[in-house]
């Protein structure tokens, strides 16, 4: 598989440690041919630091950020001031500008502003983590008129990217370049990284957009492209309800990773047309097994509303407003209809993924859209009973992807295994929650999940912290950036 070790120098302590770097291909490779605790070993052992050099200084030098904002420099800097928790400080420092640090490429094409952003270690623009990864930094952005075009850049590309292939959830900045997915079974072109279709992966842009349009006011990037987007998405969404036929997508893979792969004959499971949409993929890039994933389908109806508000209001088109609301009504009820069941011990609970025919799926999965994230979303308010019911069994050990051990608690999901617990559930978690021990209780799980790197992971062993994947993961970063300031704003007592 071509893995080289380096030997590198920890400038923070006087000894030398071993550490396998891996290309994102080979660590894709390396997890599925190995046992999971032996990767999450190897993958990321770093040595303790000092206790002189308890908090070093490891965010991306200043010479070296992508993009620097004064808004989220003043906000770290009266953060710093005003936490008494040094570990708490030095790790909002590192993990809130994370994406402007060093995932974010601003450019001007054809006289408006462009922004590219990839996941982190991956050269490759999810629509979904562009989004998510931006996200925490709107509140700011009437503060700062440059960062403002930066998220007006990402609302830009993301058009252009949906206007290029609906059906795709990760593209390239080069339109021509070929990567390793190439040989996918599925329609695939240059530009495009991969080609799951993931109900999310066209919401987020309307999310985003929508709370743009809404903080700003600025209609600029709200063009006819964006607008061929919003019709783009309307139609995808109407293909995948399978009415009349299995739409026009498909997708399989030659790999031997199961969750890489979707059935017969790269349309999935058989559903029942109930106005739900068809999900071939989670928002963790792994295959459904009941395509009508609930959560997504959820995402669905909020983005769907938004969106029509929009066009209704930017773009003056009240036909079109008119069948984005419809649909998003037709989902709404399909949900009520369908994604709710009777639990013997915790009651009417939503369902993660349902095929219509009376099946389903009980779980959750830590990547959001999940239905542990349906009120950070807008899907669904906290106080919500039937939520409320799912939440206590999503937090349970019934719930087969929680896990629960001595270096801490929280939802994980296939795409990393069994036991990995993964830092954005746990965040999830808080910012969900309206119990002041729960919020604390996550905050100081996730501090200690950072193991002395300054930073969260994609997932981390349930008995050992420094086991961990993906030692650069943006969105987590970022994530935990927006928990830790929405608590210094709301509940700063919580941070002491």
């Amino acid at each position: 598989m071509g893995f080289y070790f380096t030997r590198d120098i920890n400038p923070f302590a006087n000894f030398k440690y071993i550490r396998l770097n891996f290309t994102p291909m080979q660590r894709r490779n390396f997890i599925k041919s190995t046992s999971l605790l032996s990767t999450a070993l190897v993958f990321n052992k770093l040595p303790a630091f000092a206790a002189q050099t308890a908090y070093p200084e490891v965010r991306t030098m200043a010479s070296q950020r992508k993009f620097s904002s004064q808004a989220i420099e003043a906000a770290i800097t009266e953060f710093k001031k005003n936490v008494k928790n040094e570990e708490l400080a030095w790790l909002f420092n590192n993990c809130f500008p994370n994406t402007l640090d060093t995932t974010v490429t601003y450019t001007i094409k054809n006289n408006r502003p462009d922004t590219y952003v990839i996941t982190g270690d991956i050269d490759a623009m999810w629509l979904r983590d562009s989004s998510a990864q931006v996200w925490p930094y709107l509140h700011f952005i009437k503060e700062d008129k440059q960062l403002q075009q930066l998220v007006a850049g990402v609302i830009n590309h993301q058009a252009a990217c949906i206007l290029k292939d609906p059906y795709a959830n990760a593209f390239y900045n080069d339109p021509n370049k070929v990567g390793e997915w190439a040989h996918d079974v599925t329609k695939m072109q240059p530009g495009i990284h991969e080609r799951k279709w993931e109900i999310d992966s066209l919401c987020y842009p309307i999310r985003l957009a929508h709370k743009y349009w809404k903080l700003t006011g600025d209609t600029s990037p709200f063009d006819q492209n964006w607008k061929a987007a919003i019709q783009l998405t309307l139609k995808t969404f109407k293909e995948q309800q399978r009415k009349e036929n299995e739409g026009p997508y498909t997708f399989q893979r030659k790999t031997s990773w199961a969750t890489d792969g979707v059935p017969l004959n790269g349309y999935g499971y058989p559903v029942k047309p109930t106005g739900l949409i068809c999900s071939a993929f989670r928002p963790s890039d792994d295959a459904t097994i009941y395509m009508y994933l609930v959560p997504s389908n959820f995402f669905a109806v909020v983005s769907l509303k938004q969106a029509a508000e929009m066009v209704r209001q930017i773009s003056k088109d009240e036909t079109l407003a008119n069948e984005l609301q419809s649909l998003a009504a037709e989902v709404e009820h399909a949900l009520q209809q369908h994604a709710i069941i009777d639990h013997a011990q915790y009651g009417r609970i939503y369902a993660y993924e349902v095929n219509g025919y009376g099946s389903y799926n009980l779980m959750d999965d830590a990547n959001v859209p999940s239905l542990l994230s349906l009120p950070y979303l807008d899907a669904v308010s906290k106080a919500d009973p039937i939520y409320q019911n799912t939440r206590k069994m999503l937090l349970s050990l019934n719930n087969p992807f929680f896990f629960k051990g001595s270096a801490g608690e929280g939802i994980g999901g296939p795409h990393a295994g069994k036991d990995m617990i993964w830092p954005l559930g746990i965040t999830i978690r808080g910012l969900t929650s309206s119990n002041d021990a729960e919020i604390k209780h996550c905050l100081t799980m996730l501090k200690n999940s950072n193991a002395g790197t300054g930073f969260m992971h994609e997932s981390f062993y349930k008995d050992d912290a420094k086991r961990f994947t993906r030692k650069w993961f943006a969105w987590a970063n970022t994530l935990f950036g927006e928990f830790l300031w929405e608590t210094y704003k709301t509940k700063p007592h919580l941070l002491a």
